[in-house]
C-alpha cells in the first residue's frame, strides 16, 4: 500500500516532524520512500513532551495509510549515558526513558542512540554506565521497540567508535534486555572511525561479524563523509560526493547479506530537502540496477 510512484524497497531518510509527528509518514511518501527516521521531540532540548492520544492515533493511521514499512526514532543529542557526572547521567536516563516510551506508544520499530561521552577519559567505565542506562530503560519500558546502538566516529571522549565498544555494551546488558538490542551502522561514522569501506570492504564486515555478529545489524545510516578515513570527524556528505565515493554504497546496495536491512539517509538537507533526498535515494537505487 505504498502508493503509485513509491518504491517498496528498504530505503528511506530522516524526515521532519514540523507541525506534528503524524506528518512524518506523508513526508516520507514525498521523497518516494516507505521507510523513515524522525525525532519524537526537539533533539537539542531537555524538555520532555507528552504525546496526546490524538497525536499517537493520527501517526499510526498515517503510517498505515501511506504504507510505511519501517519507522525509527533518533534520540536526543543531549543524552549522555556514558557521563561520569551523576546529575547529567540521571537527566540523560530520564530523557532516554521518555524517548523509548514515546517510541513504543507510536509503534516505532527502533530507537537509535549514540553511546555517549566518557568525559573523564574512563572508556571502560563509560561503556558500563551506558549499558546500565540502556538496561534499566529496557526493563522500565516494555514493548516491541528495539534499541540500536549507533557506531560513532570516535572523536574525543566519545565511546562507541569501535565494534568492540558496542560489543562490550551488549555484553554488559542482561540477557533479557539484550534481545531488544542491535546495532546501527553509519557509513560516515565507520569510515571516520577507521573502518575502510572503500579498500577493505570485506575485511570490515568480517570484523563486524567476528565481534558483533551480522544478526545484530538492525539498520544502516547511509551517509558519505566530508573527511578522510580515520579522521574521527562526523560530517555527512551526499552519496558519492564525499571521501567514500560511490564504490562502497554500490557494494552495500548489491550485498545479499544486507538486502532486507533498512537503509536511511542522513545526508545534508539544504534548502530543498525533498529534491535532495529524492536525488540521493535515486542514486542508491541506480547502484542496485547497475
Amino acid at each position: 500500500m505504498s502508493g503509485p510512484g513509491v518504491p517498496a524497497d528498504e530505503l528511506g531518510a530522516h524526515v521532519s516532524t514540523a507541525g506534528g509527528v503524524y506528518k512524518a509518514p506523508e513526508r516520507a511518501r514525498d521523497i518516494q520512500s516507505v521507510n523513515l527516521q524522525l525525532f519524537t521531540k526537539q533533539p537539542s532540548r531537555w524538555a520532555e513532551p507528552e504525546l496526546s492520544e490524538e497525536a499517537v492515533r493520527r501517526f499510526r493511521e498515517e503510517r498505515e495509510g501511506v504504507g510505511i514499512r519501517v519507522a525509527v526514532s533518533h534520540d536526543s543529542y543531549l543524552i549522555n549515558l556514558a557521563s561520569p557526572k551523576a546529575e547529567l547521567w540521571q537527566r540523560s536516563f530520564q530523557c532516554f526513558v521518555g524517548e523509548l516510551e514515546r517510541s513504543v506508544r507510536l509503534g516505532l520499530d527502533f530507537v537509535v542512540t549514540h553511546p555517549g561521552n566518557a568525559t573523564d577519559g574512563t572508556v571502560d567505565e563509560g561503556l558500563a554506565r551506558n549499558a546500565e542506562g540502556v538496561a534499566r530503560a529496557l526493563e522500565s519500558v516494555k514493548g516491541e521497540t528495539r534499541v540500536l546502538l549507533e557506531l560513532t566516529a570516535g572523536s574525543g571522549s566519545t565511546v562507541g567508535g569501535s565494534f568492540e565498544h558496542l560489543a562490550r555494551i551488549l555484553e554488559l546488558v542482561p540477557p533479557e534486555g539484550r534481545d531488544r538490542l542491535g546495532v546501527c551502522f553509519d557509513t560516515c561514522h565507520a569510515y571516520a572511525a577507521g573502518y575502510d569501506l572503500v579498500e577493505g570492504y570485506e575485511d570490515v564486515w568480517t570484523r563486524f561479524d567476528d565481534v558483533l555478529g551480522l544478526d545484530r545489524l538492525g539498520l544502516f545510516h547511509l551517509n558519505d563523509s566530508k573527511h578522510p578515513l580515520g579522521s574521527r570527524k562526523d560530517r555527512h556528505e551526499h552519496i558519492g560526493e564525499g571521501t567514500l565515493g560511490p564504490k562502497p554504497f554500490r557494494r552495500i546496495m548489491n550485498d545479499d547479506r544486507f538486502r532486507e536491512v533498512p537503509k536511511l539517509l542522513e545526508t545534508p538537507k539544504g534548502d530543498d530537502m525533498v529534491t535532495l533526498d529524492r536525488r540521493n535515494l535515486a542514486l542508491l537505487r541506480s547502484f542496485r540496477a547497475a
